[in-house]
C-alpha cells in the first residue's frame, strides 16, 4: 500500500479512557498486552505523524446509553461491558459526567482528538462501524485507504476491518497500535486478531513502518 494524504486516512478505535486508563474497567485484563505492544506509545506516534503530515484522521468510538440497558440479548463481551458500565453515558444528548469518566478520550491524545479537525464519527453500537457513519464520512471525502488502530484488537478492531474490507477500502492495520484483553477463559484476544489481520488486511504494519510510510 502507498499511503497518500488525499485518499489515506487514519482510524482509530475506541482511544478511550475505558480500555487505555489505569482508571479503566479494562485495565485489569489489558495492562500487560498494552506495555507488551507500547500501545498508547505507538497510538501518540501515528497521531503525531497523521498530523505532521497532513493525513485525516477520524475517530469511531465506543459509547453505552442508559436505553441500552434494555437489550434483550448479548454477545459475551456485550454483556460484560452492559453490566460493568463500560464506556458509560448519561445520554446521547447528555455529556454530564463525560470528562475523566471511561467514556471519556485518554487525557494525552486529546491534543489531537480536539484540534478541530479530527473527525469524530457516531459511536458504534456492537464492535463494528455498521452501526455508524464511519464510512459515509470517509467516503464523503474521497478516502480510499485507511490506516487502522485502537482497541480492541480482536474485537472492534477486526470488526472495523471486516466491514471496511467489504466496503471497498484498502485498509492496513498497525498491529502494535493496539492491544487486546488476557482473559483467563477465552484467551489472548491479540494472538487471535494477529492471525487474522494476516489473512484478511492489505497489509499489517508496525508503528514504525506506519509513520515511515506516511512521511514519503
Amino acid at each position: 500500500m502507498i499511503f497518500d494524504k488525499n485518499d489515506t486516512a487514519v482510524v482509530f478505535i475506541d482511544p478511550q479512557n475505558e480500555v487505555l486508563s489505569e482508571t479503566g474497567l479494562g485495565w485489569p485484563l489489558l495492562h500487560e498486552s498494552l506495555k507488551e505492544n507500547n500501545t498508547i506509545e505507538n497510538m501518540e506516534s501515528i497521531f503525531k505523524a497523521a498530523k505532521s503530515y497532513g493525513f485525516e484522521v477520524f475517530i469511531s468510538p465506543h459509547y453505552f446509553y442508559p436505553t441500552d440497558k434494555g437489550w434483550k440479548f448479548n454477545g459475551a463481551l456485550e454483556a460484560d461491558e452492559v453490566s460493568a458500565g463500560m464506556f458509560a453515558r448519561k445520554g446521547i444528548l447528555n455529556v454530564d459526567g463525560l470528562k475523566g469518566s471511561g467514556a471519556d478520550w485518554l487525557e494525552r491524545f486529546k491534543p489531537y482528538i480536539d484540534d478541530g479537525k479530527t473527525i469524530v464519527v457516531a459511536p458504534h453500537r456492537v464492535f463494528g462501524p455498521e452501526t455508524n457513519d464511519l464510512v459515509l464520512q470517509l467516503r464523503k471525502r474521497r478516502i480510499s485507504r485507511v490506516i487502522l488502530g485502537g482497541m480492541l484488537a480482536n474485537m472492534c478492531v477486526e470488526s472495523h476491518l471486516r466491514e471496511l474490507l467489504e466496503q471497498g477500502f484498502e485498509v492496513a492495520v498497525v498491529k502494535d497500535a493496539t492491544a487486546a484483553p488476557k482473559h483467563p477463559e477465552w484467551g489472548y484476544g491479540y494472538t487471535a486478531a494477529l492471525i487474522n489481520y494476516a489473512f484478511l488486511a492489505h497489509a499489517v504494519l508496525t508503528t514504525d513502518e506506519a509513520v515511515k510510510a506516511m512521511g514519503r
